[in-house]
């Protein structure tokens, strides 16, 4: 075998997208728009894993709200994804997903939604404009970094080398690996002098060392509560688990946990503390402290365990103990695995990428979505910066590409 060979062949190629997720085929398709043949490389047998994965649970396409408020989502990433989100915000991804197809509606708090409530629909037309678009899919095909100016990848007939004319990167960031979003790509990226943040989750849960008491009530949705952390606060709902606590309540709150905030639990969000105070006075001052919270307030089981759990021994005075039922403490053990996260922060650094996002390091090379150090709540942001990051480098490496 000569050395060529055990390398893999060289194939030359018009424009190269890395990765199959919804940034890479919004690149893909800005790509061949703009009259390039691309070829699409994906190391998962199938395209767009995560984004059915996410489709599960309704498939949150956007959110409707003032622009301000979307931007500010983002944190102080909002004034570096901010152009591309004018060009391609919550508006245009609907009306994106309606000519696939796919209707959509808004709910009570804006979030937009398929009302197919899942992503398969979308995606399998998304996929045949592509294909009729031009776009040559490759799955199985898993990069592995360079070879000299080349990249390499293994595939099922083996190695294989691509020198395209340019190359998208839309890998995924460093959760959900068995989707296809591992992270591997940092390190390659490392080395050619690609400036990099260390990747965080984002959007997780986060442990509690639970006693015996807690057992019957994982997987009980706790509804009805606002969690706390730091200047951070939120109104969704959480679930208990063995392990912890996690759901939307606490990941709309998860960056402050993780850096270090404490979490608090306000079991009665929508009753003032004397409010509280006052019917808990009310109650016979024999009657037990599990009957006065369930009579006077009403309060479900499960809320009853956590401020059982959590707040021991309960204070009898009233004032005290409404008090708790305010604030909450919740000790925390850190977060989840990274890998179960929704989502991670870090990746390819702003200054590392110029305003075309092209990596300054690597002219003809360019980055977009979960690649790149952003990160921002659930509730349509992730997937909208995604789509928006893919469709500006598509674009961009397209007229890079075109003046050659």
């Amino acid at each position: 075998m000569s050395a060529q060979e055990g390398k893999g062949a060289m194939e030359h190629c018009d424009a190269l997208v890395i990765g199959g997720g919804p940034a890479g085929l919004m690149a893909a398709e800005e790509l061949a728009r703009a009259g390039r043949r691309v070829v699409l490389a994906e190391g998962k047998p199938s395209l767009g894993r995560k984004f059915l994965m996410a489709g599960k649970s309704g498939l949150n396409l956007t959110k409707v709200e003032p622009a301000a408020a979307f931007v500010a989502a983002y944190a102080e990433a909002g004034g570096w994804l901010s152009p591309m989100l004018e060009e391609f915000g919550p508006d245009a991804v609907q009306a994106w997903a309606r000519g696939l197809g796919q209707a959509v509606f808004a709910g009570t708090t804006g979030r937009v939604f398929p009302v197919a409530m899942k992503a398969s629909p979308l995606l399998r037309a998304w996929l045949g404009r592509l294909a009729g678009l031009g776009v040559e899919a490759r799955t199985r095909w898993r990069w592995e970094g360079w070879d000299g100016s080349a990249l390499a990848f293994s595939t099922p007939e083996g190695p294989r080398r691509l020198a395209p004319g340019v190359t998208v990167l839309a890998l995924g960031g460093a959760s959900w690996a068995r989707l296809g979003s591992d992270g591997a790509w940092a390190a390659w990226l490392a080395a050619r002098g690609v400036a990099l943040a260390p990747f965080r989750p984002a959007n997780m849960g986060f442990r509690v060392a639970w006693s015996e008491h807690m057992r019957p009530h994982f997987g009980a949705p706790l509804k009805g509560v606002a969690l706390g952390a730091g200047g951070a606060r939120s109104r969704g709902e959480a679930v208990l688990s063995a392990r912890g606590i996690e759901g939307g309540g606490i990941y709309a709150v998860a960056r402050a946990l993780r850096e270090g905030a404490p979490l608090t639990l306000d079991l009665v969000p929508d009753r003032e503390l004397a409010g509280v105070a006052a019917r808990l006075a009310a109650r016979p001052a024999g009657e037990s402290a599990t009957g006065r919270l369930r009579k006077a307030l009403r309060l479900p089981p499960v809320k009853v365990a956590l401020l059982q759990e959590l707040g021991r021994p309960l204070p009898r005075a009233p004032g005290a103990l409404a008090a708790l039922l305010k604030a909450l403490p919740v000790p925390l053990a850190g977060p989840l695995p990274m890998d179960e996260a929704i989502s991670t922060a870090g990746g390819i650094r702003r200054e590392a990428v110029d305003a075309e996002l092209m990596l300054r390091a690597l002219p003809g090379v360019f980055a977009a979505g979960e690649m790149l150090d952003w990160e921002a709540p659930t509730g349509g942001y992730l997937l909208t910066a995604c789509l928006a990051t893919g469709r500006h480098a598509g674009q961009a490496a397209a007229r890079w590409a075109g003046s050659g």
